[in-house]
């Protein structure tokens, strides 16, 4: 009798353990925040692709690579370009200005500067036309023809004249951080957009170019909501931008945080050297680690 009885308690305590080995995992799982979810839509640059073929030919193996949009060229073929985001579905996640480095704005001579203003006005339209709400524009660089003080003077007044048709196609100019000898400090990005002063100009944040000034992670909560877009780039300090994803110096997770921080929402913009888009295979193991990325 007395045995019959012990042996029913334990078969009760031991039912009653099992179920709270079950139970408390999810009772943990319950107390976690949720996970961060992340609206980054991921895009290429129309200037990296080395795929062979036609715009839309390209467009295509963009698409089934599984990226969401293109950043076109400034100055190519509209209707071109157009036809090819109808076909696909992708979307126009900016437009790069395509004169900028051959006409820049800081050029000593009026007449150069001039010509990339207006190289600057076409990029605003073809954005207008493709449905990109903003370009991608190198304000100007320092060298032999232009100091610091000088880019910095001309290159404002240059894109306050085209701040009028940016506000009449409601299309955005975001400045790129580049290897130009010009901005390399975020203190020096604000300053410029301080400068500018206008609800039309922000920031197309380059992270792999900040790597050789400092951490990226470091200057997205110093830009903050001015950030724009975002180019996607690994950079290694050895071998330079010729890595992939995650074989560079780029602090992932460190970024993403960053970036969640400031609720950043928008395009993330692969610009990864040539070979790494040369075919389907290619194209399909960058978008990948695009996502890994992202996930980070």
């Amino acid at each position: 009798m007395t045995e019959a009885l012990h042996r029913r308690e334990f078969l009760k305590l031991g039912g009653a353990a099992l179920t709270a080995v079950a139970v408390a995992p999810l009772m943990g799982l319950a107390d976690d925040p949720p996970a961060k979810k992340r609206t980054i839509h991921k895009a290429i640059m129309y200037g990296t692709l080395t795929y062979k073929g036609s715009v839309l030919d390209q467009f295509r193996a963009v698409k089934a690579a599984g990226f969401e949009g293109v950043e076109p060229m400034s100055h190519m073929n509209q209707d071109e370009v157009v036809k090819a985001f109808d076909d696909t579905g992708l979307k126009a996640a900016s437009v790069c200005c395509n004169t900028h480095w051959g006409k820049p704005l800081s050029h000593p001579d009026p007449a150069v500067r001039a010509e990339g203003r207006e190289g600057v006005e076409q990029a605003l339209k073809d954005a207008k036309r493709y449905g990109a709400s903003s370009i991608l524009l190198v304000p100007g660089i320092v060298n032999k023809d232009a100091t610091y003080d000088e880019c910095f003077t001309r290159s404002v007044a240059e894109i306050k004249k085209v701040l009028p048709l940016a506000k009449e196609l409601d299309v955005k100019l975001a400045i790129e951080n580049v290897w130009n000898n010009f901005i390399t400090k975020p203190e020096q990005a604000l300053a410029f957009l301080d400068a500018i002063d206008s609800p039309q100009v922000g920031w197309h944040f380059d992270i792999g170019n900040v790597i050789r000034y400092g951490k990226p992670e470091e200057w997205v909560p110093k830009l903050g909501k001015r950030i724009l877009k975002l180019h996607i780039k690994e950079y290694s300090n050895f071998k330079g931008f010729n890595v992939h994803f995650f074989e560079g110096d780029d602090n992932w997770p460190a970024i993403m945080k960053a970036l969640d921080e400031i609720g950043y929402n928008g395009w993330g913009i692969s610009e990864q050297p040539g070979d790494q888009s040369k075919d389907a295979a290619a194209l399909k193991d960058l978008s990948e680690r695009m996502d890994r990325v992202f996930a980070s």
